[in-house]
């Protein structure tokens, strides 16, 4: 409430009170918003119902057994957080050319400033992505896993001959092979493109370059976007504006124009991140996801995962990583979060993880991981995954040591393995950030020997909806520092 008080004209006037109502609005909480980037991320719920600018990968359902309470609903195995078009229906829509720009996410190119420090240490340019020669990474093709000859349909509108495409990277490296096919849990041809155009444009090019990309009226996103909706379905006029993109990006990267841009940021918008590393998922993890339900039941070997925005909430925004730093996963899976650190943060990134499938599935990632940075141009802080016991490991008890952030997904490990994770917590540096799902402070703070309490501080939160693997309801996590 505002209160005003009037002037009198006389002493004997009485003083007249004017109330205005200033509506004051609530005050953000920090613990609950999401990062945004420089740029508009593509991570961004769209307002338009046609098309998301970033792809959503549909997963299994998950057969975790992590606890979860009788409320927790089980959805499939989401790659981002935030839902979108999903993969039970292809990416076309209906097209209006009578559409509110206001309600277009790429009529406008909304740059909001991040809260992360500017990490100057950290080099994006991948140093061989860029020379005179073409180079060759060595990668698996979209179209290695979604085509006709994996047995999925054309899109609508498309002939056999017309499936086959080339989509050009912002890099001296060779173009990478799609089919314009469709179907349910395999990789979406359509939207990979426009999101692969989107995230070009926001990050590679500057304002009056990126206009030829994503402009709402005249683009090639526009373009294609036109070309496969249901008022449309003209394959040809999408090759074209298709085949346009691709020139124009060469162009720009022989030019030296996208080389200069990397060299101008110091992070990348976690919208890229999220589709880099989903493409890598797609290619790699996806296709045989059922190796990740063959676990022991009630053992400490379990499989979860913590999704791209989780990951980016804690290690961008609460831990504060930067470049320099060391990463630790302990009991790293599929080395999701191994890789996401190297690439959102460029730091070294450890992971170990025990179980046979989920290793051998992590090292066909990393190895992707790389090809794939180098076909983007960008440059990954280093990466080391380790097979076995994390307990007895040799190599990652010597990098605790030097750890600066530490992640261990407990939520459903043993006592047993938790009261052993807090022995091997005595080694760490002072101030080392540990992230889990379960708190190693006990509840009474009188327990005798309460080795945690007395070594940690630590800090709870509530991570949101939908970022985590196993279940699609909100939940706890805890950030302990090393005293």
């Amino acid at each position: 409430m505002g209160v005003f008080g009037g002037k009198s004209k006389s002493k004997s006037a009485s003083t007249v009170m004017r109330v205005e109502k200033v509506i004051v609005p609530p005050k953000p909480r920090p613990d609950l918003i999401p990062i945004h980037n420089v740029r508009a991320s593509s991570a961004h719920v769209s307002s338009s119902s046609k098309l998301s600018p970033n792809p959503r990968t549909s997963r299994p359902k998950s057969a975790s057994p992590y606890p979860s309470s009788s409320d927790e609903r089980r959805i499939e195995r989401k790659r981002k957080a935030v839902t979108s078009t999903p993969r039970d229906s292809p990416a076309f829509g209906n097209d209006s050319d009578s559409e509110d720009d206001d309600g277009d996410p790429f009529r406008k190119r909304m740059r909001r400033s991040d809260s992360r420090t500017v990490d100057v240490n950290r080099k994006l340019r991948h140093k061989k992505a860029f020379g005179d020669d073409v180079r060759r990474p060595n990668i698996i093709h979209a179209a290695d896993i979604a085509s006709r000859a994996t047995k999925c349909p054309p899109i609508p509108g498309a002939k056999d001959d017309e499936v086959a495409i080339e989509v050009q990277y912002p890099s001296r490296c060779a173009r990478e092979r799609y089919e314009l096919v469709w179907q349910k849990d395999k990789i979406d041809a359509v939207k990979d493109i426009l999101a692969i155009i989107e995230c070009v444009a926001e990050t590679y090019l500057t304002d009056a370059d990126s206009k030829a990309f994503i402009d709402h009226n005249m683009s090639f996103r526009r373009q294609m976007e036109r070309a496969i909706s249901e008022k449309y379905r003209d394959v040809s006029v999408f090759r074209s504006a298709l085949d346009s993109y691709n020139r124009k990006l060469l162009e720009l990267v022989e030019s030296g124009a996208v080389a200069k841009t990397l060299d101008r940021i110091h992070h990348l918008p976690s919208s890229l991140v999220s589709l880099i590393l989903t493409q890598v998922y797609d290619r790699t993890v996806a296709p045989k996801v059922e190796m990740l339900t063959k676990y022991d039941a009630g053992s400490d070997n379990v499989y979860g995962e913590l999704l791209h925005p989780f990951v980016t909430k804690i290690l961008v925004e609460q831990t504060k990583m930067t470049s320099d730093q060391v990463f630790i996963d302990l009991g790293s899976g599929v080395g999701n979060v191994v890789l996401q650190a190297a690439l959102e943060i460029g730091c070294r990134s450890y992971g170990c993880e025990i179980m046979e499938n989920a290793c051998n599935l992590a090292e066909a990632q990393e190895k992707e991981f790389r090809s794939r940075c180098m076909l983007w141009g960008v440059a990954p802080g280093r990466v080391h995954l380790e097979r076995g016991d994390f307990r007895t490991n040799s190599k990652i008890l010597e990098k605790l040591k030097e750890a600066d952030v530490i992640l261990v997904n407990n939520k459903a490990f043993t006592s047993t393995l938790n009261d052993a994770l807090i022995n091997m917590f005595l080694d760490l540096k002072k101030g080392c950030k540990i992230i889990s799902l379960k708190s190693f402070v006990y509840d009474n703070k009188t327990a005798v020997n309460d080795v945690a309490t007395s070594i940690l501080d630590f800090e709870h939160f509530r991570y949101h909806e939908n970022w985590v693997s196993w279940t699609g309801s909100d939940g706890e996590y805890y950030i302990s520092t090393r005293k």
